[in-house]
């Protein structure tokens, strides 16, 4: 080994060494809730030096999956910092007493067994999984009609196109604000009164707006699937004698099979995490009896009760374990939903 690479390897030594280091020492401060303000600076310090000692590494059999590995970095980096970091430290916030910027004790399980006595965070809890299981059917009747639609012959699809799909573009507190004065200025002339006046007619109105804001953008993954049905297929049914209703059936269906597990995927994962909408709209409220209880939270999901608890009530514990309950919930049912999907494909 000559000079030249016993050199480089010493310098590569040296910057991973200090670049771990560096990490470590920035992540264990933020851990223990330190506000010094050079936690940040001395995080990227010591990622470029990780970055460093890698590149000048003097190995040239793993020279080319080391450049790989730096042109990923950015992403990867980006992503632990934003999703990974931040998920493992909200866990471990959600068994401490931590009030947003610091904690002071490990509480253990205090948080998820107060929680779990909150009645308003239980009711919370049962009409987000409604919420759910009505837009997962409605979602994805009305925008695999509209698919229908738009894919026929009729004149004017591309129209109907961008209309349907127009909505999504509006953002939630917009769109919440904007059906909240037709439903207090504009139906009230016809039904005599607001429909967000009452608890179970407010949840309905949710799920009818979020149904328009949303069934457009799954119109356009069902047109997708709808469009890559070999055209062959379809005469040749036609000619076997199969009417619209069969060949809808025996064929369209089981050949977007990938197609629906797409828009009921991305459906239970979106109306699970409901939120600007439903704040813009009621902000959750609605009074309601539950477990021998009066609660003014009729229309509140889960999502917002999460932000409520957490910024509202100045409650960061609390509400950091219920999103972690949140997060595991989300996790499992999305997992089953893709499992069962998946089967029902094959079985097609």
């Amino acid at each position: 080994m000559d000079q030249n690479t016993t050199g480089k390897k010493i310098l590569s030594l040296v910057l991973l060494v200090a670049g771990v280091a560096l990490l470590g020492v920035s992540l264990a401060l933020d851990f223990m809730g330190s506000s010094a303000s050079y936690r940040g600076p001395m995080l990227i310090v010591g990622a470029v030096a990780l970055l460093m000692g890698l590149y000048y590494f003097p190995t040239l059999t793993k020279h080319r999956s080391i450049v790989n590995f730096l042109f990923l970095f950015p992403l990867l980096f980006t992503f632990a910092v934003t999703v990974i970091i931040p998920l493992v430290l909200g866990i471990f916030y959600s068994f401490t007493d931590w009030t947003g910027i610091q904690y002071t004790e490990f509480v253990g399980l205090a948080n998820y067994i107060a929680m779990f006595k909150e009645t308003s965070f239980l009711w919370s809890l049962i009409i987000t999984v409604l919420f759910v299981v009505f837009n997962m059917i409605f979602v994805n009747v009305v925008g695999f009609c509209l698919a229908l639609l738009c894919t026929s012959r009729l004149k004017g699809v591309g129209f109907f196109r961008a209309a349907y799909f127009l909505p999504n573009l509006i953002g939630g507190i917009v769109l919440g604000y904007i059906w909240q004065f037709v439903f207090n200025n504009v139906l009230v002339q016809v039904t005599g009164t607001s429909l967000l006046s009452k608890t179970p007619t407010a949840f309905a109105a949710i799920i009818v707006v979020y149904i328009w804001q949303y069934a457009g953008y799954i119109m356009l993954i069902y047109i997708n699937g709808l469009v890559t049905v070999p055209g062959d297929v379809l005469e040749a049914a036609a000619i076997d004698g199969a009417n619209a209703v069969t060949t809808l059936f025996r064929i369209k269906l089981p050949m977007i099979a990938s197609t629906i597990t797409i828009c009921t995927f991305l459906t239970l994962t979106s109306a699970f995490k409901q939120f600007d909408v439903n704040m813009a709209l009621t902000n959750g409220t609605g009074s309601v009896q539950f477990l021998g209880n009066y609660l003014t939270n009729g229309t509140q999901m889960l999502a917002l009760n999460i932000y409520n608890t957490a910024i509202s009530k100045n409650s960061y514990a609390l509400g950091q374990a219920k999103a972690v309950l949140f997060f595991v919930i989300l996790a499992c049912v999305s997992l089953i939903q893709v499992r069962v999907s998946n089967s029902k494909e094959v079985e097609m």
